[in-house]
C-alpha cells in the first residue's frame, strides 16, 4: 500500500504543476499579445526556442501525470482532453505568429488544464 500511496502523490502534484503551467504559459500568450499591441515588438518572448521548450515539457507533464491518471482511476477521458490539447498547441506552433497562433496556443492550453483538472478529479 505505501507505493500506491506514493504515486497517488505524485499524480497530485503533477497534475497541480502541469495546471499550473498551463496558467503560466496563458499568461505569457496574454502578455505577449498586450506587449506587441502596445509596443512593435517583444523581443526574446517570441523566440521558437520558448515555445518548443514550453510544449515539451506540456508534453512530459501530459504523459506522466495523465498517463498514471489512467492507470490509477481508469478513466481514459482526462487522457484524451489533454491529448487533444496538446495536439492543437503542436499545431499552433507550425503557424505564423498572429492572432490565430494566439487563439489556437489559448485553446490548446485551455484543454490540456481541463484535462489534468478531470484527472485530478478522478483520482480522489
Amino acid at each position: 500500500m505505501p507505493i500506491a500511496r506514493f504515486w497517488g502523490s505524485i499524480d497530485a502534484r503533477f497534475d497541480r504543476i502541469a495546471i499550473g503551467v498551463s496558467g503560466l504559459c496563458l499568461v505569457h500568450c496574454l502578455t505577449t499579445t498586450i506587449l506587441l499591441t502596445v509596443i512593435s515588438s517583444a523581443g526574446g518572448l517570441l523566440s521558437p526556442v520558448i515555445h518548443e521548450v514550453g510544449l515539451t515539457l506540456a508534453i512530459a507533464f501530459g504523459v506522466i501525470a495523465l498517463g498514471r491518471g489512467i492507470f490509477a482511476h481508469g478513466y481514459m477521458m482526462p487522457a484524451v482532453v489533454g491529448a487533444f490539447g496538446l495536439g492543437i498547441m503542436a499545431g499552433a506552433l507550425s503557424l505564423p505568429h498572429g492572432e490565430f497562433e494566439i487563439f489556437w496556443t489559448l485553446v490548446g492550453v485551455s484543454l490540456v488544464a481541463l484535462g489534468h483538472d478531470l484527472n485530478r478529479r478522478a483520482t480522489y
